[in-house]
């Protein structure tokens, strides 16, 4: 029986400069139908480019392929197919989740005329029809208040609603084979289980095929048959997911499986007050048919706490639940009612220059990287350039702090002339966190900055972050919906649900004795998967 996708010997060169470089080196993989194969290795071991290569979706100048490299999908030849060929199979038999769902969402169109176009393209359904399938997957992804967000724009929801409307798109025309890249990285604990169980029915009832592509191991042996494992552009091991758990044959399948975040232990509990939050409250204007009546979203509500010095604070809860807008609201980039005190001054009250220094300061690492970092700067321009605002320094000086922001986020300095489209997902986030630690600041809000990281350069990123707060006696908001890091990383944890401030405490209360129902369901949820 001829399997449903084939990839023999296959070879990607990209052209960097005046050089090649091979992004994918000789692989073979393959797929019967209603089999799910699980992708895996570190950021930048070629998951993605082999993934992408599925649906010829690589730049053509910058990409190629060896004469021996072959992919045939249904028994078509993809490397030698029509573009006609390829548009029949792109989004209709196959459909593929992206890593980054902002960059894949069109910002211009509402996110229901996004989900409803491949619909409309490919299965031939009228509109009002469409429209009612395009709600109904919103509804099946867990999107809250579907009616309403159909409307919306992909910059109004969060960043896990957004992966989940992704994946809606993803599965309107019940491909055959699904790829999905990474496809519940942006998700929490309690949303991946509902995500990996809709995905598990469509591949039951449809006898579809899916490449899982991700770095949570976990995951994997929970939803995967079978697993190839990854390394700087190689396959290195391939078999039965639970052979590959129980007996790993290469030192590199063994490492990724010993890479789990162990507990923090050594908590530090200062009573000196760094950042205080009095009754704050944030509110969103909402649309509306008639323009003199404006509808508003309360997303924080009424929330009071103490940031003390030197502490990580773990800041948790479900995709919506106001921990990103929080996190915003302490960094002075959006508008607030109540009282935000910073080392016992309130920031409403600080002049110009003050309000200078505060941003250098209080930093923020966002939680899409590509979307915040400049596609016209190079890596280099991009990490140095607040020493131009906050610095006087020579042109030797900046490259030197320049050159060790990199190498302790675990890039090679001889990389700063790049731009950011030539690095993974991860090593993207790297540069966002680079470009934040340059600056020495007193306090970090750290929005999921290890997300879009596979487990072992997590465990650095986390050590690193441990290692600059005792060197520079830093504070850190950790957000973040992977409670193995939070549990890493924390002192003390902050719970939030709808916009309340529902639960906090000393790390190890909480995990250990939670007093919410709320809580503790995120907890089991967080315990469904496990490596060991």
């Amino acid at each position: 029986m001829s399997k449903l996708l084939d990839i023999k010997n296959l070879s990607v060169d990209f052209n960097v400069r005046d050089t090649k470089f091979r992004a994918v080196d000789s692989i073979n993989l393959s797929l019967d139908k209603n089999e799910t194969m699980a992708l895996v290795g570190e950021s930048g071991s070629g998951k993605s480019v082999t993934a992408m290569s599925i649906l010829q979706l690589l730049p053509e100048l910058k990409s190629s392929y060896s004469n021996e490299s072959s992919i045939y999908f249904n028994g078509t030849d993809i490397l030698n197919a029509s573009k006609s060929q390829l548009r029949s199979i792109r989004g209709n038999q196959v459909s593929m989740i992206f890593q980054e769902p902002m960059t894949s969402l069109n910002p211009y169109h509402k996110v229901g005329k996004q989900i409803m176009e491949s619909s409309l393209l490919h299965s031939g359904l009228s509109r009002s029809e469409a429209e009612k399938e395009a709600k109904n997957l919103m509804e099946l992804v867990e999107i809250p208040d579907a009616d309403r967000r159909f409307n919306a724009y992909p910059h109004e929801l969060s960043g896990g609603q957004r992966q989940r409307i992704m994946i809606a798109m993803a599965l309107v025309n019940k491909p055959k084979l699904l790829i999905a890249d990474e496809p519940t990285t942006a998700l929490d604990v309690t949303i991946q289980a509902q995500i990996l169980d809709l995905m598990g029915k469509l591949k039951s009832e449809l006898g579809m095929s899916i490449l899982f592509i991700t770095h949570d191991l976990g995951l994997v042996r929970e939803f995967s048959d079978t697993v190839s494992v990854m390394k700087d552009g190689k396959i290195v091991e391939q078999g039965n997911t639970q052979q590959i758990f129980d007996h790993p044959q290469n030192d590199y399948t063994k490492k990724l499986l010993d890479s789990e975040p162990l507990p923090k232990t050594d908590l530090l509990l200062e009573t000196s007050s760094m950042v205080k939050v009095e009754n704050l409250d944030i509110f969103y204007d909402i649309p509306s048919i008639n323009f003199l009546n404006k509808n508003r979203f309360h997303a924080v509500k009424d929330i009071s706490f103490d940031i003390q010095k030197n502490t990580t604070i773990g800041l948790v809860g479900e995709s919506g639940s106001g921990k990103s807008t929080l996190g915003r609201a302490i960094a002075n980039l959006l508008k607030y009612e109540g009282k935000i005190l910073y080392q016992g001054k309130d920031l409403q009250s600080y002049n110009r220059k003050e309000m200078q220094k505060l941003k250098k300061d209080i930093q923020i690492v966002f939680q899409d990287p590509y979307g915040s970092l400049s596609p016209r700067m190079t890596i280099g321009e991009i990490i140095g350039e607040g020493l131009d605002v906050h610095f006087d320094l020579t042109k030797d000086q900046k490259n030197k702090r320049i050159d060790e922001a990199m190498v302790d986020v675990g890039i090679d300095p001889n990389m700063k002339f790049k731009y950011p489209h030539e690095f993974s997902g991860g090593q993207r986030q790297r540069i966002a966190i680079a470009r934040s630690v340059i600056l020495q600041p007193a306090f970090m809000i750290l929005d999921e900055p290890t997300s879009a990281l596979d487990r072992s350069i997590q465990i650095q990123i986390i050590d690193l972050l441990k290692n600059i707060q005792d060197k520079y006696e830093l504070t850190y908001l950790f957000i973040s919906h992977d409670l193995k890091v939070i549990r890493s990383v924390s002192d003390y944890i902050f719970v939030m649900q709808d916009g309340n401030l529902v639960e906090s405490g000393k790390a190890n209360e909480v995990f250990d004795n939670p007093k919410e129902d709320y809580t503790n369901k995120l907890l089991t949820a967080a315990l469904k998967y496990a490596t060991n």
